[in-house]
C-alpha cells in the first residue's frame, strides 16, 4: 500500500539522519552520495513499488534491487533496517571489524542485499542477469538497478544496456541518480554524459525523467513504469542534488568520499531536522 507523501517525507528525513550518524560515527563513508538518492530509495521501498518480505528475504517472487553505486551502502543499510530486515541498532557498526555492514554491500552478509557491488559499472549487468533469469523461469518479479551518473562513463554499463534492449528485458528498470557530480568534480567537466536521454533512447530503452527529490512524482512515474508491461527495458533519469538536505555539503562535492566531522554533523543535523 502506498503511504501518503507527508509520511514518506518524514521517512526521508529520518534516513538522512541515520546516514549522517552512521558515517560520522565511522568517520568514513560517502554521505553526499547517499543524500542525493534518499527520495529514490524511499519511493521504491516505502512508496508501494518494490515487492519484498523482510521475514522471508529470499522469497522467490520478490522484486530485486541492485545498488550499483555501492558506495551509497549506508543509505541501503538504513533503508533495509527501517524495512525490517535487521535491527536498527546494527547500523552503528558500519565499517567496523567483522560487521556485516561493510563500506560496500556484500551479498549474504545482510538480508536484503541482493548483490556485492562497489566496483562501479557492474550493477546493470548483474541486474540484467537477474531479469533474464526471471524471464527464463517464468517469474513475474521486476529488477531495479540504481546507478550513479559518474559510473555511466563505464563501458560495461552500455554493454548491458545494449544487451537488455536486444533481449527485450522489460522487467528491468534502471534508475540513474543524476546529481551531476562525481568524486573528482562536475560530470560535465570530467566526462560529459549529455545528451544523456538520447543515448538511452538510442540503445533502445524507454526513458522517463523526474525531479529525484519529488516523492509524489517519483512514486507516480515508478508506478507507471511498473504497470506498463513493455518488452523494452526502462530507465528513469532522476535529477538530484549531491548532498541534498545539507547546504554546505550540497556546495562541496569533496564530501563525496569523506564523512563529516562531529561539529559539521551537528550543523547538518539541525538543517535536516528543520528541512
Amino acid at each position: 500500500m502506498v503511504r501518503d507523501i507527508p509520511e514518506l517525507r518524514r521517512i526521508a528525513k529520518e534516513l538522512r539522519l541515520d546516514v549522517l550518524e552512521m558515517t560520522t560515527k565511522a568517520a568514513s563513508g560517502h554521505p553526499s552520495s547517499c543524500f542525493s538518492a534518499v527520495e529514490i530509495m524511499v519511493a521504491l521501498y516505502f512508496g508501494g513499488i518494490l515487492s519484498y518480505n523482510p521475514q522471508d528475504p529470499f522469497w522467490e517472487g520478490r522484486d530485486r534491487f541492485i545498488l550499483s553505486k555501492g558506495h551509497a551502502a549506508p543509505l541501503l543499510y538504513a533503508v533495509l533496517a527501517r524495512a525490517g530486515f535487521f535491527p536498527r541498532e546494527q547500523l552503528w557498526t558500519l565499517r567496523t571489524l567483522h560487521s556485516p555492514l561493510q563500506g560496500h554491500p556484500v551479498y549474504r552478509l545482510l538480508p536484503g542485499v541482493e548483490a556485492t557491488t562497489g566496483s562501479l559499472g557492474q550493477g546493470l549487468s548483474i541486474g540484467l542477469g537477474h531479469a533474464l533469469a526471471g524471464k527464463m523461469q517464468g517469474q513475474s518479479f521486476r529488477v531495479y538497478v540504481l546507478l550513479g551518473d559518474g559510473e555511466c562513463q563505464e563501458g560495461q554499463v552500455w554493454e548491458a544496456a545494449m544487451a537488455a534492449a536486444h533481449f527485450q528485458v522489460g522487467n528491468l528498470t534502471a534508475i540513474v541518480d543524476y546529481n551531476k557530480f562525481q568524486e573528482t568534480g562536475p560530470i560535465a567537466r570530467e566526462m560529459n554524459l549529455e545528451p544523456f536521454r538520447k543515448k538511452w533512447e538510442a540503445f533502445g530503452w524507454w526513458v522517463e525523467e523526474v525531479d529525484g527529490h519529488d516523492l509524489g512524482a517519483l512514486c507516480e512515474v515508478l508506478q507507471r513504469i511498473k504497470s506498463a508491461q513493455r518488452t523494452q527495458p526502462s530507465v528513469l533519469i532522476a535529477h538530484t542534488v549531491k548532498g541534498k538536505g545539507v547546504s554546505f555539503v550540497e556546495q562541496d562535492f569533496t564530501f563525496h568520499g569523506r564523512a563529516l566531522t562531529e561539529e559539521q554533523a551537528k550543523r547538518a543535523r539541525e538543517e535536516i531536522l528543520c528541512g
